[in-house]
């Protein structure tokens, strides 16, 4: 039986649509220019020449321009020198060098000062013209890409030194409490802040804690965090008066600050361990959560005024620390400034205490919770959070 013939399949050839290149030619020679021209006519290549016979006239017909075919004989630029003037104007277009046979050499000093290539007259027809001018566009645009993520990683570098400077290892060897930290940048939107924390144990029965927010996000506001983090940890273990620590502090930020309406807010404890008490004050900064008795509440302590806008003592509140099963929450404004879903009502302090009183926070391990609580705030926000967040959970016992 004759097997029915099968017509061979069709062969689709997709043609490669090249980007349309404009050239910019600076060419005081009549005849050079016509020859480039045609050579580029000759190999059809897509691009649209512009001609300029001086650099200043160069300087006029750059925008839009891709790639730059210079000659290193001007009426008003020469050499070397002419190239480096380009260079410095000449943004993200590619630069080629165009030659004459005795100055080739120059070619190779013009690579070397930052063009992408060079080309000797006369000897380059239009495909080799085409070539070189689409490599030497190509090769600017990854120097390009090279160089910003060049940028990206020296910007991701800085950040996580100073994010190592906000967040310090809890300085404490004392096992009647422990501490759970977390911290969650807000780099959904690109930002470093200067969210800070620290925990320091002064002799066998008192724990110093802090968590501190400078206003603003960037680097500039992420070393000033590092500064009152260090300058905090460095009183402290001077022996400064508690009622003097955070009237100091403010001196340091601001001599330190940047513009003056730069702020801080922070909360402090100081617990005494034996006594199973704190003391706690707040300088413009969101009251601590107290865990106990299995219910969370918003510790009534005394507001006072952030730190920079005019110098006043932060008042002290003294807290009972019923029971050996307890945990203080501290944190910063970040975690409780994201949405609910419900219109523009943020999450706050009694949606921060109404999650920690749902049943599933209770089965939650201590270590785990702060970043729980992230976890349960993006949920609620939609997404991640726009701050950062730092949060410090001193527990005893069970926590609870």
């Amino acid at each position: 039986m004759t097997e029915p013939s099968v017509a061979p399949r069709a062969r689709t050839s997709a043609a490669v649509v090249q980007e349309r290149l404009r050239v910019l030619l600076v060419e005081d020679d009549e005849g050079d220019a016509f020859l480039v021209r045609e050579l580029l006519s000759e190999a059809e290549a897509p691009f649209d020449l512009v001609v300029a016979t001086t650099l200043g006239e160069a300087k006029t017909k750059m925008a839009g321009v891709h790639c730059i075919l210079l000659d290193l004989g001007l009426p008003d630029a020469e050499g070397i020198d002419g190239l480096r003037k380009l260079l410095a104007v000449a943004g993200s277009a590619a630069v080629c060098v165009l030659t004459g046979r005795s100055d080739e050499h120059l070619g190779v000093a013009a690579v070397a000062e930052g063009a992408q290539d060079y080309l000797v007259k006369g000897q380059v027809d239009g495909v080799l013209l085409t070539r070189s001018l689409r490599y030497a566009v190509e090769r600017k645009r990854a120097d390009e890409n090279a160089q910003r993520l060049r940028e990206v990683e020296l910007r991701q570098a800085e950040s996580a030194r100073l994010e190592r400077g906000l967040l310090p290892q809890p300085l404490m060897s004392t096992e009647a409490v422990q501490v759970h930290t977390v911290y969650r940048s807000g780099r959904a939107m690109g930002l470093l802040g200067g969210d800070f924390f620290d925990v320091v144990q002064i002799g066998d029965d008192r724990l110093h804690v802090i968590v501190g927010d400078v206003c603003g996000h960037g680097v500039d506001e992420a070393a000033l965090g590092v500064e009152l983090r260090v300058a905090w940890r460095a009183l402290v273990l001077a022996g400064v008066s508690d009622d003097q620590v955070l009237g100091s502090l403010e001196q340091v930020l601001m001599s330190e600050r940047r513009a003056r309406e730069v702020f801080a807010t922070v909360a402090t404890a100081v617990l005494d361990l034996p006594g199973n008490r704190a003391t706690v004050r707040l300088a413009g900064h969101p009251p601590p959560v107290l865990l106990s008795g299995g219910r969370a509440e918003p510790v009534d302590a005394r507001p006072g005024i952030v730190l920079g806008v005019r110098p006043k003592p932060a008042p002290p509140t003294e807290l009972e620390l019923a029971g050996d099963d307890w945990s203080l929450l501290m944190y910063t404004d970040g975690l409780i400034e994201g949405h609910t879903g419900v219109g523009a009502e943020r999450l706050d302090v009694d949606g921060l205490c109404a999650l920690l009183d749902e049943p599933a926070a209770r089965g939650v391990p201590l270590p785990a919770l702060p970043a729980w609580l992230v976890g349960q705030a993006e949920q609620a926000n939609g997404g991640p959070l726009a701050d950062d967040v730092a949060m410090l959970l001193i527990s005893r016992g069970s926590g609870r």
